[in-house]
């Protein structure tokens, strides 16, 4: 690595440094606490998936240009040189870390080893080393909000053409629209993934409700988020923040994506709107008895998966069991306290990378298929795509057994009429 490259990337670096992260970098007792929270190394046991050891990839470089003793006497404090090779080792720790945070409930000083990851991939950006896919997904993302006018006539007919699936799952009075777009002054703004899974269950659900509502032309998830570039992340949530502005929403509805709430919900800042999990908006709906669902549409026993983005990251945990309540009277929980409910071991953009990630997933979540074995549950629940797409795989994979569903197709499959 050359000298320039080398100090672009301490820039980058530096940039990272504000007090949150100083603590998390300097406290670490390597108490060992952390070990047995990560799914990965449970699943596999290999020293290099502890937290701790992640850290330790950032935590050692940070020592040596950012501590005097590092820079003057690196061997006594462990420091280490910023190289390709070191670059190859970030590699590793950050794209083998889903984020879940597990580790940082378990952990005495809250180190957060999702915080510490993200310099880690901006150094992998820095130099070019990051997942390309990624990066070429977030771009995609970016295109899509400069050029709305090439995409809105193809979009428009699409949802068209998915309008008489919404009315077989929620009859609506003639005349009126199964799936509005572009409705200035609605209530609430859903921002759907792409694809009909993701958009005739929410639709349902919301006409039932007699929701004032409109669909967002953008896709709620956020590669710019799962590439680790704040950047990207940025401007791919703005195009989001810009249409509920101009459409004057009331609420944000984000669907079923752990990292797409996450990022609305934690890192939009002060907006003229509210900011909600489509679950959330479920659970309002119940409670206010806008809507009701038929118990009877589910016999068999239902557990639930909670996203970590969501739930442990995003505090929405006791809305799905609330929902949950509704659906069923043979509800099986996997943990005692969702707070440490393992990660599926999709998260961090590695469902996102496919087939290169698909090995290492399926090993390192072994523990997960045991929990969901000891549950016992025919059908498993779940309210994120990326945990829908894991979990399916484990299925397959481990031959659990079960019925993998998201939630909301749930709530819209038993809506009474």
């Amino acid at each position: 690595m050359d000298q320039e490259t080398r100090d672009n990337l301490l820039k980058l670096f530096q940039s990272k440094l504000n007090e949150a992260m100083r603590f998390y970098l300097e406290t670490c007792t390597r108490c060992g606490v952390c070990t047995e929270a990560c799914h990965v190394y449970a699943s596999m046991g290999q020293i290099k998936y502890i937290a701790a050891y992640r850290h330790e990839m950032v935590r050692r470089i940070y020592k040596k240009y950012f501590k005097g003793r590092g820079r003057l006497w690196p061997s006594v404090g462990e420091a280490k040189e910023l190289t390709d090779m070191a670059l190859e080792e970030l590699y590793e720790a950050a794209y083998s870390c889903t984020g879940c945070r597990r580790c940082m409930v378990y952990c005495p000083f809250g180190i957060d080893t999702q915080m510490l990851m993200s310099i880690a991939k901006l150094l992998l950006i820095g130099a070019n080393t990051e997942p390309e896919i990624l990066t070429m997904l977030a771009d995609t993302s970016i295109e899509k909000g400069k050029s709305l006018e090439d995409f809105k006539e193809g979009f428009l007919e699409g949802v068209k053409n998915l309008e008489v699936e919404v009315i077989k799952k929620w009859r609506i009075e003639a005349g009126e629209t199964a799936i509005p777009v572009e409705l200035e002054g609605a209530d609430l703004l859903y921002v759907a993934l792409a694809g009909a899974h993701s958009i005739v269950p929410a639709a349902a659900v919301f006409n039932a409700a007699g929701e004032n509502w409109t669909l967002s032309f953008f896709e709620a998830v956020n590669f710019g988020a799962f590439v680790g570039d704040p950047t990207r992340t940025k401007l791919i949530l703005d195009r989001i923040i810009n249409e509920a502005k101009r459409l004057k929403v009331k609420e944000v509805c984000i669907c079923e994506c752990g990292t797409a709430y996450r990022v609305m919900k934690q890192l939009s800042g002060n907006q003229p709107f509210e900011v909600s999990s489509i679950t959330e908006v479920h659970g309002r709906y119940l409670r206010e008895g806008r809507i009701k669902l038929d118990r009877s549409k589910f016999k068999e026993g239902i557990s639930y998966h909670d996203p970590c983005q969501m739930a442990r990251n995003g505090g929405v945990i006791d809305e799905p069991r609330f929902v949950l309540q509704h659906l069923t009277d043979d509800f099986r929980e996997m943990s005692p306290d969702p707070r440490y409910n393992w990660c599926c071991g999709g998260g961090g953009g590695l469902v996102a990378l496919g087939e290169d990630t698909l090995d290492f997933r399926m090993k390192s979540s072994r523990v997960k298929v045991d929990q969901v074995r000891e549950a016992g549950a025919k059908i498993l629940a779940t309210a994120c795509e990326n945990c829908h797409t894991q979990l399916s795989n484990l299925n397959d994979h481990y031959q659990m057994g079960v019925e993998v569903r998201f939630l909301s197709s749930m709530v819209a499959d038993a809506l009474a009429q």
